[in-house]
């Protein structure tokens, strides 16, 4: 996956009514018609396909990520428990095709989060409170956002800076562009040396192979 350390460029709101949209769901990310692939390429097709696509099959030019100024956002601002539902895999993938790289929410789904990380999205929670904030400057004229993750900041155009958390195996993996098995692969030369060891301390484990 793609090395994520710092971002400069716009931030869409994923907005209702003025009001960040919560309970997010991954069949709302990327409904299940568009789940028949394992390749990345070309979901982003699929992403918010109900509310970016009106009845009739036309565009909803309403829609956020079908605004010019923001077709190639990188930065997705959300409501409360973005991720619920399905542990679908294909809700990232769809996100990374689309460009966003850095989701922020008060809140997201533990395995929706997970898999965020594993595929090099950066998911950051902050508070309602400045999630809504964070959103109507995005909504406004000026919506260039910086993310800094090896500084862990989030700076809004007006320039305030929001600290989030992030544990630090998360951290390292995104800003390396590492995911679970490059990371073991890091230890490759002791896990041969283990291997050997055993092989000579239990022969019998060995056999059959």
């Amino acid at each position: 996956m793609k090395a994520f350390t710092r971002f400069r460029g716009t931030a869409a709101p994923l907005t209702d009514q003025d009001k960040l949209m919560a309970n997010v769901d991954t069949d709302m990310i990327i409904p299940k018609q568009f789940l028949k692939t394992t390749e990345r390429d070309g979901l982003s097709e699929g992403l918010f396909y109900e509310l970016k696509t009106l009845p009739d099959g036309s565009r909803n030019l309403d829609f956020v990520l079908n605004k010019p100024q923001y077709a190639e956002a990188g930065v997705l601002i959300a409501g409360d428990n973005f991720g619920c539902g399905s542990s679908r895999e294909h809700a990232p993938w769809a996100l990374l095709d689309q460009g966003v790289t850095c989701i922020v929410a008060p809140s997201f789904a533990d395995i929706f989060f997970n898999n965020c990380s594993k595929n090099g999205i950066l998911a950051v929670v902050l508070p309602a409170d400045i999630c809504d904030q964070l959103a109507a400057q995005a909504g406004g004229s000026n919506s260039v956002f910086e993310v800094d993750l090896e500084q862990q900041l989030i700076i809004a155009p007006d320039g305030s800076q929001h600290h989030f958390d992030i544990d630090a195996g998360s951290k390292e993996k995104i800003s390396t562009g590492m995911d679970d098995i490059a990371m073991s692969l890091k230890d490759s030369a002791a896990i041969e040396t283990f291997e050997n060891k055993r092989k000579l301390a239990a022969p019998w484990l060995e056999w059959g192979q």
